[in-house]
């Protein structure tokens, strides 16, 4: 059977239950299963024509259905079926491995270290334009370690989140990265080594901690209504704050 999770949000209309098993081969059958075990749920996922409400996003395993064949996509017994909350104005959250984040705030920590002790600005430049073109492409800078060689090792910590404020918070540390780099070669070292140990820092608070300082900036920005600033911190969540599994 598959398992279908249930959302903090939606789980006082399922009894509490945190998952369920189905027996359906689809998506839509999944949640009429679900529906007719927990009536109250109805009106969250469905409009009173029984179709599924825009805000309400379904994934299975890592991808949207609407990326695949909709509420008609194929489950396996093997799959995870997941329901993913909306935040306040209907906009959805994604589905963010923190374990991906991780690996970068990681790798950023290590080669810049490396590269203070080495007294190497090259390589603090480097690790500059890594983070610029992750931003660009938006991915982690140093993702790719993690998806083609530690991910077998590595347990995924898949929870709904925004992904642009990561990508700001990515950009952000980017910039200062370059200043640090332009000031080391203009024989600044004191400001400039100071601006590479900034963002040591701020990687290693969201590392060890579970705080990304970028996020709160971009938060906030997110208050103050400026534009291009879309994305409200996830429901119960300190802006900054890695959000609470399920």
């Amino acid at each position: 059977m598959s398992v279908l999770k249930i959302p903090s949000p939606l789980r006082p209309y399922a009894g509490g239950a945190a998952q369920m098993q189905v027996t359906s081969n689809t998506v839509s059958g999944a949640l009429e299963e679900l529906v007719a075990a927990h009536p109250q749920l109805q009106p969250h996922l469905f409009t009173e024509s029984g179709e599924l409400r825009a805000f309400v996003n379904l994934f299975v395993n890592d991808e949207n259905v609407r990326d695949l064949r909709g509420p008609d996509t194929a489950l396996k017994p093997e799959d995870s079926l997941m329901i993913l909350p909306s935040i306040a104005g209907g906009t959805p959250l994604q589905k963010v491995d923190h374990a991906a984040l991780r690996t970068n705030q990681a790798f950023i920590i290590g080669l810049s270290i490396t590269a203070y002790v080495a007294n190497a600005p090259w390589l603090a430049g480097l690790i500059g334009l890594a983070m610029v073109l992750g931003t660009i492409l938006k991915v982690p800078a140093f993702g790719f370690v993690y998806r083609h060689w530690l991910r077998e090792w590595l347990k995924p910590e898949v929870l709904a989140d925004n992904a642009e404020p990561h990508r700001f918070a990515q950009g952000f540390g980017a910039a200062v990265e370059l200043a640090g780099f332009a000031l080391l070669a203009a024989d600044a070292s004191f400001a400039g080594w100071a601006l590479i140990w900034l963002v040591i820092f701020l990687a290693a608070l969201n590392l060890f901690a579970g705080f990304c300082a970028g996020c709160m900036v971009y938060y906030w920005l997110n208050r103050l209504h400026v534009p291009g600033f879309v994305k409200s911190s996830p429901d119960g969540t300190f802006p900054g704050l890695k959000p609470k599994a399920g």
